[in-house]
């Protein structure tokens, strides 16, 4: 690929971003775009835009950046959570360790590269991009090891930023533990493979064990049960009734009568609109019991439960012993905080959830295979010259004008290849849904690592691979070699690596800073449907897709860094508009509702670890094809270093976020009991975890319904009038109805709406009509 054509891509790209950035810059100042772009900050602090008419709503500015700077990592852990900060710290990571490879390679490497060879050189703008990779140093050169010693210094520089991140997560999650209020997970032991028997049920089972084998420590357990369509249904109904509670005498008037038109389709009369006093249905149909007994034949007992415990350190001791010998029954393990349990999974059986790995695990695999075709075929648009061998019918693309050629090398399969990942993530979330996990944050973290290893997969070795397919067939026909032959092929993947981080960082950071499907769908509920603002509805942080992400081009960075230093530009300008990006997006968008506590960050670390050791190995091989025995034989001492700094790592900090350590737990408890605020705790737990959260009372006064068919049969009151009548006398007070089900759109409009239908219709079929008449005389 040409400079020209790189060139192309970095400015279609640059003006996406500064057209996207200009325009976020002055929809956010709008007022009706405020549940978009400050959802979080208008559901918990209840801030409201000015509405006024000001010059300043309508000109772009770049006061949101200094504001998403100016906040501390104190305030992101307490607007957004640890997982939010452990996502920051990410990117810290990033900016620091690839701000000094750039400064390296660029200025250390990248002449080297374009001096390597004794050739003519033609204008920047129409040199090859392999110019400036290591496929242009010479064989057993002599500057090679300029390039050892800058991995040495990339490798060592990471490591020890990496163990200071590490270290950092941890302090964070250690004072997550002891924060102000308490976590009932922390008292919660979650207890599946229950044995099911028929002399007993499972609540009295649970309470004769623990009562048993935990008599200190165990205070009271809830069962799970099985959710059934009756208890859903009831569910749906309790909430409906809720939102009605908000209809009071002074939305809807319960004075008005009966509403009678005559419909236009059949001719006859109706009032399925009609509105009916309180004090005329109540008293008519009775008082409904929500809760009766009756309803809940639906409801089983599954084999789980809570188990609460009086102490800390007695939930962790119960959670992290066997129970019994057989490892399949009374397993038991912390139980989640209780905004993040997964109740759609609690109820399944135990047994069942190795073979649901096995199949999702599988299924994954599957699709990570049938994916391999459409990223054969993008990879091949970026080098058409070898495509055209194979496929001769595309002679006449080439002979296209230069700058056409350029667009399709250099822009179009970032592009598509966008466009195809976009699947990625609601199928892998499927996936994690499916094997079984027990809250919503653990669902999300395997979602998080299935959509990490789909992209290091096909994004980096399918590529690669896919680009070796075409010039040879027999990559893997020698396993031993395959460091040599990533060697041959990584340097010319380069200009395909730069795109897409064009593509896929920079136009999608913008994408993600518009929220063009936030902004989509409030136009359509408010200006199109004309509904209020829905207030409840505020999205969580899309970890699952924004965290592998970030990992891959990391990947990319440490992997290219030496071969191909081009692209650490554009990764650096990617990581600081991140970092920005998804600052503002995590304190003003996006809701916290639950927090797994940094357990993101392990998977971080891995993948850091992988990427070192991945760029030692290609770099061994591309020493190897230079014939620099030497420097190839330098890059064998850091794989070592690397992985016992990985073990040593795992050793120190990794225990931490598996379980909480025991000393704090007891000194936690100390504290509670000498300050009197275990009792509280207690009582707390007992509507901790609700897993029917409508099941309380709910009154029915001052709640209009509407008249049923039954109703109907009974006719008009004696003193009510009807007919076209009461159409006359009713119309003003009509235009101060609101319609009892859809709330903010009123009765009027949609009496208009159903008059304009059925005078097209009416139309329509007069028309039909005097058609039919006039062939009949013709």
């Amino acid at each position: 690929m040409k400079i020209s054509a790189l060139l192309t891509s970095a400015g279609i790209n640059i003006g996406l971003c500064v057209l996207f950035l200009s325009l976020y810059s002055v929809l956010r100042k709008q007022p009706a775009n405020v549940r978009v772009y400050f959802g979080r900050r208008i559901s918990e602090e209840h801030s409201r835009l000015r509405e006024a008419f000001i010059l300043e709503r309508f000109v772009p500015s770049t006061g949101w950046i200094v504001k998403a700077l100016r906040y501390t990592e104190e305030e992101v852990l307490a607007a957004a959570g640890l997982d939010a900060v452990a996502f920051n710290r990410m990117l810290v990571f990033s900016i620091r360790i690839f701000s000094l490879a750039a400064l390296l390679c660029v200025f250390g490497i990248l002449p080297l590269h374009y001096y390597g060879q004794n050739i003519q050189h033609l204008r920047i703008p129409y040199e090859d991009l392999d110019i400036f990779t290591i496929g242009n140093v010479e064989k057993r050169s002599r500057w090679l090891w300029v390039h050892c010693l800058v991995l040495y210094i990339i490798s060592g520089v990471a490591c020890i930023l990496l163990y200071l991140e590490f270290r950092h997560i941890a302090r964070l999650r250690l004072l997550h533990l002891k924060r102000a209020t308490p976590n009932p997970g922390q008292f919660t032991v979650l207890v599946r493979g229950i044995p099911k028997t028929k002399k007993e049920s499972c609540s009295s089972a649970v309470d004769d064990f623990f009562t048993k084998y935990h008599a200190s420590s165990y205070l009271f357990h809830q069962i799970v049960y099985k959710t059934g369509k009756v208890q859903k249904i009831m569910t749906g109904a309790k909430k409906a009734c809720r939102k009605l509670k908000n209809f009071t005498d002074t939305t809807v008037d319960q004075s008005c009568k009966a509403i009678t038109y005559r419909c236009c389709l059949c001719g006859a009369s109706s009032n399925s609109f009609q509105l009916l006093p309180t004090d005329e249905v109540v008293p008519s149909r009775g008082k409904v019991d929500l809760d009766d007994s009756s309803l809940n034949i639906d409801n089983e007992e599954c084999a789980a439960a809570f188990v609460f415990f009086k102490t800390r350190y007695g939930a962790l001791v119960a959670s992290d012993v066997l129970q019994t010998s057989n490892p399949t029954k009374w397993v038991t393990d912390l139980a989640p905080e209780p905004n993040d349990v997964y109740w759609s999974n609690i109820w399944l059986p135990y047994k069942q959830l190795w073979i649901r790995r096995i199949a999702t695990l599988l299924g994954s695999i599957v699709f990570m295979l049938l994916f391999l075709a459409p990223v054969t075929f993008i990879n091949g648009l970026s080098q058409l010259d070898q495509l055209q061998k194979r496929l001769p019918f595309l002679n006449g693309i080439l002979k296209q004008p230069h700058h056409l050629v350029q667009l399709i090398t250099g822009y179009l399969p970032s592009v598509i290849l966008q466009i195809f990942l976009y699947t990625v993530a609601p199928i892998m979330m499927l996936f994690s849904t499916l094997e079984g996990p027990i809250s919503h944050s653990e669902r999300k973290r395997s979602a998080c690592c299935k959509v990490l290893y789909f992209l290091i997969w096909n994004v980096f070795f399918v590529n690669v691979v896919s680009g070796t397919v075409l010039k040879q067939l027999d990559f893997f026909s020698s396993p031993k070699d395959i460091p040599v032959q990533l060697a041959k092929v990584i340097p010319g993947q380069a200009s395909f690596f730069i795109t897409y981080v064009l593509t896929s960082g920079w136009a999608s950071l913008s994408s993600e800073l518009m929220q063009l499907f936030g902004l989509i769908y409030n136009f359509i509920r408010k200006y199109v449907l004309r509904m209020k603002e829905d207030t409840e509805f505020v999205p969580s942080f899309p970890y699952h897709t924004e965290v592998p992400k970030v990992l891959l081009f990391g990947l990319l960075g440490f992997t290219c860094s030496v071969l191909a230093p081009l692209i650490l530009p554009f990764l650096l300008v990617y990581f600081f508009l991140g970092y920005v990006v998804y600052r503002n997006q995590l304190l003003n968008v996006y809701r916290m509702r639950y927090d797994s506590g940094g357990l993101y960050w392990p998977i971080v670390h891995n993948t850091v670890i992988f990427s070192l050791v991945l760029t030692q190995v290609i770099c061994f091989g591309v020493f190897g094809l230079k014939e620099s025995p030497v420097a190839a034989g330098f890059t064998i001492p850091p794989i070592f270093f690397i992985l016992s700094f990985n073990q040593y790592c795992r050793t120190r900090f990794l225990p931490l976020f598996k379980t909480f350590p025991s000393q704090d737990l007891i000194d936690l408890d100390r504290e509670d009991e000498r300050s009197g605020r275990m009792e509280h705790i207690h009582h707390r737990l007992r509507s901790a975890y609700r897993q029917f959260p409508g099941n309380e009372d709910i009154k029915l006064e001052k709640i209009v319904t509407v008249g049923n068919d039954e109703d109907q049969d009974e006719g008009p009151s004696s003193g009510e009038p009807n007919g076209e009548e009461t159409c006359e006398e009713q119309e003003p007070s009509r235009r101060d109805l609101s319609h009892p089900t859809l709330k903010g759109l009123p009765v009027s409009r949609l009496w208009d709406s159903v008059r304009s239908i059925a005078f097209l219709w009416t139309a329509e079929k007069r028309s039909g009509d005097s058609a039919l008449i006039s062939a009949s005389i013709n």
